[in-house]
């Protein structure tokens, strides 16, 4: 009996899978801009990048959730770890289809999968993109301190341990500190909770280097900029290949789970003079060109900190486009050589919300239930559950149901 339970649910998705590609015509008939953005990213970037008017197909698993998403159209199967087979398979749509295609990111790993092999995908791919080394310099944290140190941005005080030394490697800090991977990884996820660690008790170091050097040799540590996780502003910017901005904004985090170093589950749009001149000074000392989020953590004395610059597409950009700066689109534009669109400065006050996952973030701050169910209902976007996009969390649902009954 068991082979049968993940039989039916595989029906399901397979059922799922045709009702989508009805539905994925009868919107492509429709379209009215030519040239097709292929997606490897989720639906929040999907969700800007239809706004935009591109027919989104989505690379990825064929169980992907994004992939029923009714901002999606077509979707294409992701061949990763062979990213020779990716770049055919991107390539070969990309010639199938009428009218220019151009190549999304949202992940670490598809920015440096689309840095790395800009060439190749050039050759029948439109895709907007920071210099190659100026990529690898942002995504790994290490080089990124010394990008920091080079050019003067500011960032906390910050130190590069090596752990393979064991304990003697942090025997010198001062406490307390934030310890952080030099790259987001699933293995750092799985050994802590949070996107990074703050030891504040000597006594547990050597516990916590047992914990990350075998995954880690490498670690960031950062002196620690007071404040909770609402206090980390951000600056969100388009750049074109003459170094032009062509869209900005800013935002600031309203809840994060875990509520310490936690992921974000509420944002909002905000309208920060000091927040945006300081993004457009740091776009210009680094030579950006391209997309990037420039994160701050404002100190109780209101000083910003630099604490990371992230070159690529991003949940954001969901947000932004409700609140009138649209990022995608205006990279769209740039790529198909269409007119920029009218500079503008977005709304402050729209809200995201992960309800799934900051449901629990409300309760960790206290949050009573009624309170956050009326601030979730009128918050201005939603990702994964939308009750306006329903099939990717029901995807999402059967995807998980698939995998439990699998390893029976």
């Amino acid at each position: 009996m068991r082979p049968s339970g993940p039989g039916r649910v595989s029906g399901a998705l397979d059922a799922m899978s045709v009702t989508r590609r009805r539905r994925g015509r009868r919107r492509q008939a429709v379209r009215t801009a030519g040239g097709r953005a292929l997606l490897l990213g989720d639906r929040n970037l999907a969700v800007a990048l239809s706004a935009a008017g591109a027919s989104v197909t989505a690379v990825g698993e064929r169980t992907v959730a994004v992939r029923w998403s009714r901002f999606v159209d077509d979707w294409l199967e992701d061949p990763r770890p062979d990213e020779d087979a990716l770049v055919s398979a991107l390539l070969d749509r990309a010639a199938s289809q009428p009218g220019p295609a151009a190549l999304f990111y949202q992940f670490d790993d598809d920015l440096l999968f689309a840095s790395r092999r800009r060439e190749e995908l050039s050759r029948g791919l439109l895709v907007a993109l920071p210099p190659p080394d100026l990529v690898e310099q942002l995504v790994d944290k290490a080089a990124f301190q010394a990008l920091a140190v080079r050019t003067g941005l500011p960032v906390p005080p910050t130190h590069v341990l090596d752990l393979t030394s064991g304990s003697d490697a942090v025997s010198d800090l001062q406490l307390p500190v934030l310890l952080k991977p030099t790259r987001r990884e699933a293995s750092w996820t799985a050994a802590v909770a949070g996107k990074a660690v703050v030891v504040d008790d000597r006594d547990a170091l050597p516990r916590i280097v047992d914990l990350l050097a075998h995954d880690h040799p490498q670690v960031i540590a950062q002196e620690i900029v007071p404040g909770p996780e609402s206090r980390i502003e951000s600056y969100h910017v388009h750049v074109d290949a003459g170094g032009t901005v062509r869209a900005e904004f800013t935002g600031r985090k309203v809840r994060t789970h875990p509520a310490a170093m936690g992921h974000s589950t509420a944002l909002t749009t905000t309208d920060e003079p000091d927040v945006r001149r300081l993004g457009r000074e740091l776009t210009e000392r680094i030579g950006l060109r391209g997309v990037a989020k420039f994160d701050f953590k404002r100190d109780p004395d209101g000083c910003l900190w630099l604490l990371e610059v992230n070159p690529r597409f991003n949940l954001w950009h969901h947000l932004g486009a409700a609140a009138g700066v649209n990022i995608p689109e205006s990279v769209w534009r740039e790529l198909l050589g269409l007119a920029p669109l009218p500079r503008r400065v977005a709304r402050p006050g729209v809200t995201w919300c992960q309800l799934e996952r900051d449901v629990l973030a409300a309760r960790e701050t206290g949050m009573g239930v009624g309170r956050w169910a009326l601030w979730a209902a009128r918050a201005d976007t939603r990702s994964t559950v939308d009750p306006a996009d329903p099939l990717p969390a029901l995807a999402g649902l059967l995807r998980e149901a698939h995998e439990r009954l699998a390893r029976l």
